[in-house]
């Protein structure tokens, strides 16, 4: 296969244009016709997608593309007899990208690709002063998520929100994607183009916002977090989401902090080995990347965690976000959410991260969308890149907008 060509190269695109706004895709029918909406709609971010992942795949592995999705191909019979109506809508992705299903597929099991135990020849962390041996792993997303609700927010109304943190090359692929779906709820989520789910919110008033965590478990093939994560917003109901998320076992490890419009969260540590869990303190609770309810015992002799910042962000997070207790209307929690997750304290890998001039170009990192979304109203709102130096970019569309909005 004649090599893609790669993006331009991180030369920190999200602060070249702090004005940039994330594009809005919405899809409706069955999950063929939804797909080959949104591939038809994302087809030059998908097709950069590709490129960039290519490029990354081979310097940190040495991995060609078409082995790339050679190995991805191990997850397609386990997400069809899960999911099939996900295999349709990722094959409608493909056919209006003008892509193959097995290159839609790896962008959407690219996580496990990349952190699967039986591929440890895989790229070595970027948070290192040097390379390190290809046996290191390659740390997960790094992402701050929070809740904020009851004693948490002055004004009464239910917070969710993150920073996602990924590689900066694909902060072009990234996309805003609302799925109408019935009898399903309806979805918005953060997704770069290509893939089925990520973090978001749904239309019952139930939002996810999620973590990697690191550690390599068992050989087992699970499932990739894309599919479980689109099945927790699939739910009408908080404990059915749990559910999905006790009942299926992923194939690496993952945070996943959920969030009802009621005024309630729960975290959960999922694990191929088994799950912890943790509940909110005066209504507020943040998360980061590495284990807060416990060590899993398959990982506890030799854990450190695969992203140290995180040690730092959350903390900082839990301090920025107490302001929420004297907001006196959503305008001015909006304010202090905004100047929280924009902290700089360890920069460039802080809280609000930036690329590292001091890393290779393919694994700068930045946050590529902070969220917040107001669970009691509806709004939805993102940034394109770092919070520090753009305003949240109010989406066009309520949670609850639409017959299939069942929160109200």
């Amino acid at each position: 296969m004649a090599p893609r060509t790669a993006p331009a190269g991180p030369t920190d695109p999200l602060v070249a244009d702090p004005s940039r706004t994330l594009p809005v895709v919405e899809i409706s029918g069955t999950p063929t016709a939804r797909g080959r909406q949104y591939g038809e709609a994302v087809r030059p971010q998908l097709h950069a997608a590709l490129a960039y992942y290519e490029a990354a795949f081979g310097q940190s592995a040495g991995l060609s593309w078409d082995q790339v999705t050679d190995r991805a191909a191990r997850w397609l019979g386990p997400v069809e007899e899960y999911a099939p109506d996900l295999v349709e809508e990722m094959t409608g992705i493909a056919e209006g990208a003008g892509v193959g299903l097995l290159d839609v597929l790896a962008l959407n099991a690219r996580g496990e690709v990349i952190y699967d135990r039986s591929f440890k020849d895989m790229a070595a962390p970027p948070h290192t002063e040097a390379a390190p041996p290809r046996t290191e792993e390659e740390p997960p997303d790094g992402c701050t998520s929070f809740a904020a609700y009851g004693e948490a927010s002055g004004d009464g109304h239910v917070y969710a929100g993150q920073n996602w943190d990924w590689r900066a090359g694909v902060a072009d692929t990234v996309v805003m994607l609302r799925i109408v779906q019935p009898p399903k709820p309806t979805l918005i989520m953060q997704v770069e183009a290509g893939q089925i789910g990520r973090q978001g919110a749904n239309s019952a008033g139930i939002a996810l916002n999620a973590n990697g965590l690191g550690g390599r478990f068992s050989d087992a093939v699970g499932l990739p977090q894309t599919v479980v994560r689109r099945r927790v917003l699939d739910q009408h109901a908080i404990t059915d989401a749990v559910d999905v998320l006790c009942r299926t076992r992923a194939h690496i490890a993952s945070n996943a902090l959920l969030t009802c419009r009621e005024g309630f969260a729960l975290d959960l540590e999922t694990t191929p080995a088994g799950h912890g869990w943790m509940y909110p303190t005066d209504g507020l609770l943040v998360h980061g990347n590495h284990y807060q309810a416990g060590v899993p015992a398959a990982l506890a002799a030799a854990y450190r965690p695969m992203s140290p910042d995180s040690l730092i962000r959350v903390p900082r997070a839990e301090q920025g976000l107490r302001a929420l207790r004297g907001a006196t209307g959503p305008d001015e929690s909006l304010k202090i959410i905004k100047q929280a997750m924009s902290d700089h304290l360890g920069h460039p890998e802080s809280l609000c991260t930036h690329p590292d001039p001091r890393r290779p170009p393919l694994k700068h990192w930045a946050t590529l969308v902070s969220s917040c979304v107001d669970l009691t109203t509806g709004d939805y709102r993102v940034t394109a890149g770092t919070p520090c130096d753009r305003d949240y970019q109010h989406l066009p569309w309520n949670l609850y907008d639409g017959p299939y909005g069942d929160a109200r």
